[in-house]
């Protein structure tokens, strides 16, 4: 049996019309003579809706019992029972109501697609799970129900479904999308025109992405290996020099103007050994994200073959490369990589980019790192003087040697000055050798002349060789010293950072490890704005005299703003360049802290976003509700026309005088919310009786009458504030009466160096997962609309508690109910209270 087919209708945003979309098909596919039918779809009561469900069969809902409710959900038993060609079934990412069957509508789905039914169904993106988080931070809104990524990807065919943002606002303030009483609500929050936009745009990248991928697979299975011109993308070579950022500048404006996507590519050789500075490296990797664009470090033998192999292999139709900045005589000698690249491109287009260092600053001649003042003075001694003693040793043994032995050992002189001192002393060397042998060792003796062709043959030969294995010998060492050098950068950085790993104050710990190392006096980092402001310490090690910064021996610049500074001894050329990669970390870690800052300032606004949102919410209905009471009960005692009876006028005056209560305490609890919040409330603390304390607190409050207290005897006074206790044991009671119907029992008794307050109701209970929850700000367990309060009363008991060093805490009440328990300390007499 073959797998069904699914075709997904993805829709940008909530009622862009993906399922009128889906039912339009449903009916298309009837009329061509296809068996479909209705899995199922909600019309939500839109009537255009509606009337596109009429016509289509709809097979029976499975219906589901969960708590004290009847839900229907999709069917899958009786859809393969009917057996149909196409069934639509809407809403994928739904999650269906706790039962026997799968938790996940897209698994009922799948059950259907193995069953050999083609399955029409709608999506839309704020519901994928990989773009979950995105959509929190466009909208603000967390979608509880998801559905992964590879589900929807996996779809045979997938459409989007798409609006703009004005043309959907339109329909919301028409009403065809939600209810009268939703639009405004709606229209001012999750469907602002900008959070719409950045929608729709997600939604298109996302098939953009599916698309494209799709193509891949077609190209790969078809053996395609030509460029097809689909989405545009340049790629910009890099070598590090500082012409490296007007390349990415030229290529993100070839980039912007095509619409296309900016690729920059560090080639480094299979060794890993990187010849760029590592400061510059780390600019232009910066300077790319700042452009839009992504960095890559390829490795490759060839930089041309290499850079080609990457283009091509992201399907990239540009590439940017600098003009060369060799020598002539070097172009003459071997073909440049821009050379090679452009006859090795085929359909790639190359773009030569002229920069300010064109012809200006020439490529060095790498002969590799200085071998040091001494190690080259060795090398010159050896080349001379090493030439000469030998030259010496052998004129006084004639005997003992011929002229091959005698060149053997002058070309191992010439070796070894190419181990101690490099090249340039090599090569005199062999040159000084050279003429030793041909002065003293060749026929005719004390002349430079040579009477024998294959003296001269074989002295021919011993230069080249001499030249040749010098040159050998000096890259080898260079390669080693290279070597040698990045394994102790890459020693230090990868024990820096497992270092680092343990820290708290990681920039700190940065700086110490820095003195370490390069065994300096101090170091810091620095900050100034601008170079006309004095520097201030953001971060230094003990003892860092800021006034010694202008005689500094090393500035390394973090970024545009900040510098590391080392005190102390001057650093060698390679120890500067591990200097970058500190400060290049410390730039890391500082980029990290003001994410971290902006992230907990992000949080913070959010959280007072939601309060206020939730304070607008319980101001127009449950302060509203008293104050109306009120406004009402007056106006009829205020009536000249009526006549009431005494139980009338105190029902009316019982009525305010409720009212007038129930306001006092909102307000109340909005105050004391706004008190902790701001972290300006402060206890006085002293000896409080307990069990007068309850007493006080139950007996204004309404049914308080059946509050029952259990009470230890010999009860030692709490360590508390007197008022503060008195909000807290108010605000619990108030709810344990307002849950449950029977009497509340407050019992408190001692528990080492605590006392323990414990209110139990009898109550239906709280869930264990949500017993957390019922303290947060502006909730109420469920959210249920019913009652009064705006969901502060035990939000306010646990910030109280918290001021007077106790806990509040919830817990099951065996049998059925809830019970708040609440610890506070002892009174001590002799202990110091904190005012």
């Amino acid at each position: 049996m073959s797998r069904g087919v699914l075709r997904v209708y993805l829709g940008a945003a909530p009622g862009v019309g993906k399922t009128v979309a889906m039912l339009a098909e449903g009916h298309r596919r009837r009329d061509r003579g296809t068996d479909v039918v209705i899995g199922i779809c909600e019309s939500h009561g839109r009537p255009y809706t509606a009337a596109l469900m009429d016509g289509l069969e709809r097979v029976p809902l499975r219906p589901v019992s969960y708590r004290d409710g009847m839900f229907e959900e999709l069917d899958v038993a009786a859809v393969l029972a009917r057996r149909p060609d196409v069934v639509l079934v809407d809403e994928l990412a739904h999650t269906n109501t706790p039962g026997p069957e799968h938790p996940k509508r897209w698994q009922d789905v799948e059950d259907l697609l193995v069953a050999g039914v083609d399955v029409i169904s709608t999506v839309n993106i704020q519901h994928l799970e990989s773009l979950n988080d995105v959509v929190e931070a466009i909208t603000g809104v967390r979608q509880r129900e998801t559905v992964p990524d590879e589900v929807v990807r996996s779809a045979d065919q997938i459409e989007l479904v798409d609006m703009s943002p004005q043309a959907l606002r339109r329909r919301l303030a028409h009403g065809n999308v939600y209810a009268a009483e939703q639009v405004d609500s709606a229209l001012a929050n999750y469907f602002r025109e900008g959070n719409l936009a950045a929608l729709r745009e997600l939604s298109l990248l996302w098939l953009a992405d599916r698309v494209e991928e799709g193509l891949d697979r077609y190209r790969a299975d078809h053996a395609i290996t030509e460029l097809w011109p689909t989405r545009e993308r340049v790629v910009v070579a890099l070598t590090g020099g500082p012409e490296g950022r007007t390349l990415l500048r030229r290529g993100a404006q070839i980039a912007s103007r095509a619409g296309g996507e900016l690729l920059a590519v560090y080639v480094t050789p299979p060794d890993g050994l990187v010849d760029a500075k590592l400061e510059a490296l780390t600019d232009l990797r910066q300077l790319t994200v700042e452009l839009g664009g992504t960095f890559h470090t390829v490795k490759g033998q060839d930089v041309a073959s290499a850079l080609l192999e990457f283009a091509r292999g992201v399907s990239a139709r540009q590439v940017v490369i600098g003009a060369s900045r060799r020598r002539r005589w070097q172009e003459v000698l071997s073909t440049g990589v821009g050379r090679r690249v452009v006859e090795a491109s085929g359909d790639i287009d190359v773009h030569l980019v002229t920069h300010e260092l064109t012809r200006t600053e020439r490529a060095p001649l790498r002969f590799g790192p200085a071998f040091g003042a001494r190690r080259t003075a060795l090398g010159w001694t050896m080349a001379v003087v090493g030439t000469a003693g030998l030259a010496g040793i052998l004129q006084a043994t004639p005997g003992w040697h011929d002229l091959p032995l005698e060149v053997l050992l002058f070309l191992l002189l010439t070796v070894l000055t190419a181990l101690v001192g490099g090249l340039w002393p090599a090569l005199a060397a062999a040159v000084v050798s050279s003429l030793a042998i041909n002065w003293f060792f060749t026929e005719p003796v004390h002349t430079l002349s040579i009477s024998d062709p294959q003296n001269l043959v074989a002295l021919l030969v011993f230069l080249l060789v001499a030249t040749a294995v010098s040159s050998v010998v000096h890259v080898s060492e260079r390669r080693a010293a290279a070597a040698d050098e990045a394994r102790r950068e890459a020693d230090a950085l990868a024990a820096s950072a497992e270092s680092l790993l343990g820290e708290r104050d990681q920039l700190s710990a940065l700086l110490r490890q820095a003195v370490d190392f390069f065994a300096v006096d101090g170091a810091a980092v620095l900050r100034r704005d601008s170079v006309r402001d004095p520097w201030t310490l953001v971060e230094g090690t003990d003892g860092f005299d800021l006034g010694a910064v202008a005689n500094a021996s090393v500035r390394a610049p973090v970024d545009d703003q900040h510098v590391l500074v080392l005190l102390g001894r001057v650093l060698s050329g390679s120890d500067r360049r591990l200097v970058s990669a500190f400060a290049s970390r410390a730039g890391a870690l500082l980029h990290r802290d003001e994410l971290v800052r902006q992230a907990r300032q992000a949080r913070a606004l959010a959280k007072d976003n939601r309060a206020r949102t939730a304070l607008l919410a319980a101001v127009s209905h449950d302060l509203r509700t008293p104050l109306a009471s009120i406004k009402a009960a007056s106006s009829s005692l205020r009536q000249a026309d009526v006549v009431f009876s005494d139980s009338d006028r105190a029902d009316l005056l019982e009525t305010i005088e409720e009212s007038t209560d129930r306001l006092t305490v909102l307000v109340a609890n909005l105050l004391d919310m706004s008190r902790l919040q701001s972290g300006s409330v402060v206890p006085r603390m002293g000896p409080v009786d307990v069990d007068e304390a309850v007493s006080l607190a139950a007996r204004p409050l309404l049914d308080g009458d059946r509050v029952r207290l259990s009470m230890d005897g010999g009860l030692p006074p709490a360590a508390a504030d007197a008022g503060l206790l008195d909000r807290v044991l108010a605000n619990v009671l108030e709810n344990a009466l307002k849950h449950s119907s029977a009497e509340v029992v407050v019992h408190a008794g001692a528990t080492g160096s605590r006392l323990q307050i414990r209110v139990v109701d009898r109550g239906k209970g709280v869930p264990e997962g949500a017993k957390d929850a019922i303290f947060a700000p502006f909730q109420r367990y469920g959210d249920a609309p019913a009652g009064t309060g705006v969901g502060l009363g035990l939000a306010v008991a646990r910030g109280l508690m918290e001021a007077m060093g106790g806990q509040i805490a919830a817990e099951d009440t065996p049998g059925g109910g809830l019970t708040i328990v609440m610890e506070l300390d002892r009174f001590a007499p002799a202990e110091r209270m904190p005012r």
